[in-house]
């Protein structure tokens, strides 16, 4: 009986392994060089309106929406909506708006409150806004490069696509914790999508940092006004358009993220956020995340093999091989794939952010409270309930 519960240890144990191999070789697929296909070609650029709900003063917020306004694209608008009119990314717009004259750049305030989510009350009020068909949504920290909006639109040339996202490269604060956060996509967010791409044939959901779409599309699914009381906005318009029988596509070229210069504390805090929201939304994923973390099922099975008396090298080959793929997984979708100069430079603190990943996706099953930008939330099966608190405080 004990020499079948300690297999079983150890062939569990692979499983992260397997894991890291097939997210290996679906980011290989993905970013390998191929020849693009006609249908996406650059020519088809329709009028776009990019739609950004904005709360609070990012880092370099006002480079992120300048990069927006030098856009290579024939023509577009871009609107920004924020609920207080108190609001100190107030006077940054408004300096966009000076600075560049040429572009049609719209400020709107006093946002009807629709549901919980006060993104997406902010999106709800954009889309009645906006002038164009095509809707480019996209978080405040983000910051694109010229060819960012034509790259967006080409995938509409096919009527079958329903929405457009993005993976992102990041540029990390000179905290720990922004650092942290910066390996975020290359270790987990950007292989587990493909890994799901690969696996369902059509993603099932989107990344907030650029969700874009049409407005017949969004009509087809009642709206953002549908999505008022969701935590997870960006999954909900993905896997809403999915359901429909719309094509989800993730563009090849990331956009680039601004991240915060946040504590260890406020990363683990936006950590829990997501974690909370990932239990909500996708139970059965979450649950299936038990069998990716390879640094805690690495020691299991080098104890296991310990306690067995079995030969020592079989108890290092599994952390050996852990740090081997992790390590080289992250350096693939970082540096290579993603051309992120910040996957490399981290790399040592792959280890430190898979057990404090483990910690937090443990933790997120006693919890259901979260705080996102200075206001507190409890999730009840992917719905927002507010949490009225005198002492909220942003993240």
């Amino acid at each position: 009986m004990l020499f079948s519960i300690r297999v079983c240890l150890l062939v569990c144990a692979a499983a992260p392994l397997i894991y890291y191999l097939l997210s290996l070789f679906c980011v290989i697929d993905f970013f390998r060089p191929r020849r693009e296909s006609g249908r996406r070609s650059a020519g088809f650029a329709p009028p776009a309106s990019i739609i950004k709900p904005v709360r609070g003063v990012d880092r370099e917020a006002y480079e992120n929406f300048a990069s927006f306004c030098r856009l290579d694209y024939p023509e577009y608008e871009i609107l920004f909506a924020v609920a207080d009119e108190d609001d100190p990314v107030i006077p940054v717009i408004r300096k966009l708006q000076a600075d560049f004259p040429e572009r049609a750049i719209r400020l709107i305030t006093r946002i009807p409150r629709i549901g919980a989510n006060n993104k997406v009350n902010s999106l709800c009020r954009l889309v009645a806004e906006a002038k164009y068909d095509l809707l480019v949504m996209s978080d405040s920290d983000v910051r694109v490069e010229a060819d960012y909006l034509r790259q967006v639109a080409a995938p509409f040339g096919d009527s079958r696509v329903g929405a457009v996202t993005a993976l992102y490269r990041s540029f990390p604060g000179s905290t720990v914790g922004s650092a942290l956060k910066a390996l975020g996509m290359a270790m987990d967010s950007a292989p587990a999508a493909l890994v799901a791409r690969k696996l369902e044939g059509n993603m099932q959901f989107a990344f907030g940092w650029t969700m874009a779409t049409t407005r017949a599309c969004l009509e087809a699914i009642d709206g953002w006004e549908a999505m008022a009381n969701h935590h997870s906005d960006d999954f909900e318009l993905g896997n809403r358009l999915a359901r429909h029988g719309y094509r989800v596509e993730l563009l090849r070229k990331p956009v680039s993220m601004v991240a915060p210069s946040e504590s260890i504390r406020q990363f683990v805090l936006s950590e829990m956020r997501w974690a909370i929201g990932l239990r909500n939304v996708r139970p059965a994923g979450n649950w299936g995340l038990a069998f990716t973390f390879g640094l805690p099922w690495s020691v299991v099975a080098a104890l296991t093999v310990l306690a067995a008396h079995w030969p020592w090298i079989i108890a290092a080959a599994y952390p050996l091989a852990y740090l081997i793929l992790r390590i080289g997984l992250t350096w693939t979708a970082g540096a290579w794939g993603l051309q992120d100069r910040a996957a490399t430079e981290k790399l040592w603190l792959v280890p430190l952010r898979d057990a404090i990943s483990f910690v937090i996706w443990v933790s997120g099953f006693f919890s259901n409270e979260i705080t996102w930008r200075g206001l507190s939330y409890r999730v009840d099966h992917g719905l927002l309930v507010p949490i009225h608190r005198s002492h909220d405080a942003n993240p």
